[in-house]
């Protein structure tokens, strides 16, 4: 009998599943402005008032997450694959990555929500 010993943080399916998920919000939202683009009024006043609309930042605000999300699995792959040997260098790029897209989620909600 052979005995494996597996090592590694076992990411895969979650990720993958992430990925496909976030991928599947993101054309939603996608398909769902280019519809709106021709169907709401072109001036300001109308978009203002859509996009002041609860569900519509709700949505919009889910997306952004699922944004952050998929970069950050495509993002960490990327620094995992081709950074293998300094595990120094890659630490850095993985909590810049994370303070960089936690910045960007945190600041989302200033702007989708008006926040002060």
């Amino acid at each position: 009998m052979v005995n494996r010993n597996l090592t590694g943080a076992h990411y895969g399916l979650r990720d993958w599943i992430m990925q496909r998920v976030t991928a599947v919000i993101m054309a939603i939202y996608t398909v769902a402005m280019i519809v709106l683009l021709f169907t709401i009024p072109s001036d300001y006043a109308a978009w203002r008032e859509f996009f002041g609309q609860t569900w519509v930042r709700l949505f919009t605000q889910i997306t952004f997450i699922a944004v952050a999300l998929h970069a950050w699995v495509g993002i960490r792959d990327l620094w995992m694959d081709y950074l293998s040997k300094s595990a120094g260098l890659r630490l850095f790029l993985h909590v810049g990555t994370i303070v960089w897209l936690l910045g960007c989620v945190i600041y989302s909600f200033k702007v989708i929500w008006g926040l002060a």
